[in-house]
């Protein structure tokens, strides 16, 4: 059973395969997204402190998704590194790998300790000067989940490691865990014990410790592939660097995620009129997006597993077939979420429409049209993050790097501001999602292919060669 569990990378068909690896890998990734919808839509619906506390949520918003982006980053270094020596039978170097990984993980959270004790307020306060109650909400809450991140690090850690081995099972099995546990502990928090947005920051971090508890149980107990010692902690400068290499460039992409929401409200912040409607009802649509985003983030994880194991394999042809069915499957995830999206626009607004205020029926109206305008580009974002994936997984640095500014800045950034130049900029802001993503898709579509054929064309001259 365990042997059959190791070599399906290389041995089930790459079209089933990459639905059983991707679909638990979706769902864990949703739950992952699922940790801020589930803050956002309780805060909101505290009553009168509702709509700052929602600006709250939304100004340290960034911090949480720069926080994710380093620790996935870091993670794919990891995955991709133990993928390839995995495939390559090197189990000394992939025990080097994963040690070497937890040592990184442990920096990664003193790093972000350090930025929630000295940092926080300073952080909230770059975004708004005038709305003490949401400042000190934001600052209260970023604290919190800086402090405590040691929960959300070290799970991606953990999860990579089951990960490279195929077990997605037992990772999202954690995922779900964690996010059951949010949901109920915000619930309990925020409204019978009335913390307000201090308790939606330890129901964030407490769920995230259940799910690295769980994810460190199941390596210990089920990943008999990756092991490792205290030695292999060391700090290995040549590991270490083929870490950075792929976690470096992953890190930069999934942090654009961070720049891109700190960008657009610092550009709506410069607005005269209905500046906080739209800063909160972006804040708002950004989360909900995040689900069909890291749905496809799920996906490309996959892929990079797939791409990069049976890379080392000298597998071109199921490298060929990953990239087929990658990109179909993707797509069909996107479009999925488009239709659900469309069809549920109003219902999923209606969960952050129950604060009191004059703001709230403002606030509900304006993410419903966010969510029939810019969903329409969940297709094009699939394909484009799909692309990604593979090329994570044919270990190319710079191309993933490039897709990601295309889509989370230059497109993203000039459109917004020239569409709130408009007198229409309420209606016209949300155009901006979908073309950047149309226009992103485009160009990634070239540069995967192109990117595809040059490395299988390298490939093949290699094997020649060590067949003569």
């Amino acid at each position: 059973m365990e042997k059959a569990e190791s070599n399906k990378m290389q041995s089930m068909s790459v079209k089933k395969l990459v639905w059983n690896m991707g679909l638990p890998m979706i769902i864990s990734m949703v739950l992952q997204a699922l940790y801020n919808i589930v803050d956002t839509a309780f805060v909101i619906n505290m009553g009168e402190e509702g709509i700052n506390a929602n600006l709250a949520l939304t100004y340290a918003f960034p911090v949480q998704i720069f926080m994710i982006a380093i620790g996935v980053g870091t993670g794919i270094g990891i995955n991709s590194l133990l993928s390839r020596y995995l495939g390559e039978g090197n189990k000394k170097k992939a025990g080097e790998t994963a040690g070497n990984g937890l040592f990184m993980g442990l920096i990664i959270y003193l790093v972000f300790l350090l930025f929630g004790l000295f940092a926080s307020k300073a952080f909230i306060k770059m975004q708004v000067s005038d709305n003490e109650e949401a400042i000190q909400m934001g600052s209260d809450y970023l604290f919190i989940v800086c402090v405590l991140s040691f929960g959300q690090v070290g799970y991606t850690i953990f999860e990579r490691f089951l990960l490279a081995t195929g077990k997605t099972l037992y990772s999202t099995i954690g995922q779900i865990t964690g996010a059951v546990a949010n949901i109920i502990l915000d619930y309990v928090f925020i409204y019978p014990l009335k913390m307000g947005v201090k308790g939606a920051a330890y129901a964030t971090a407490i769920g995230q410790c259940l799910s690295c508890l769980m994810d460190i149980i199941f390596h210990y107990t089920l990943n008999k592939e990756v092991k490792f010692g205290f030695k292999d902690l060391k700090p290995n400068h040549e590991t270490i660097l083929g870490i950075l290499k792929m976690g470096i460039p992953a890190a930069i992409m999934q942090g654009l995620l961070a720049i891109m929401m700190l960008g657009v409200n610092l550009i709506l912040g410069t607005l005269n009129t209905n500046r906080e409607l739209l800063q909160g009802s972006f804040g708002i649509y950004y989360k909900i997006q995040q689900i069909p985003l890291f749905a496809a983030f799920g996906m490309s994880n996959a892929l990079i597993s797939i791409v990069s194991y049976n890379y080392g394999m000298k597998e071109n042809d199921r490298v060929k077939e990953t990239y087929k069915w990658g990109l179909i499957d993707t797509m069909i995830v996107g479009l999925a979420f488009t239709i659900i999206f469309e069809a549920c626009s109003t219902p999923i607004a209606s969960l952050f429409g129950m604060a009191t205020g004059s703001s709230s029926s403002g606030i509900m109206n304006t993410v419903t049209l966010a969510i029939r305008i810019a969903s329409v580009g969940f297709v094009f974002m699939a394909l484009s993050v799909s692309t990604q994936g593979v090329l994570q997984g044919l270990r190319y640095v710079y191309s993933p790097i490039f897709i990601s500014l295309l889509r989370l800045a230059i497109f993203v950034f000039s459109l917004v501001f020239l569409f709130t130049l408009s007198s229409k900029a309420t209606t016209l802001l949300w155009l901006s999602f979908p073309l950047s993503e149309l226009l992103t898709a485009v160009i990634s579509f070239f540069i995967g292919r192109s990117s595809l054929k040059k490395s299988l064309n390298q490939k093949a001259v290699q094997l020649t060669q060590e067949a003569n």
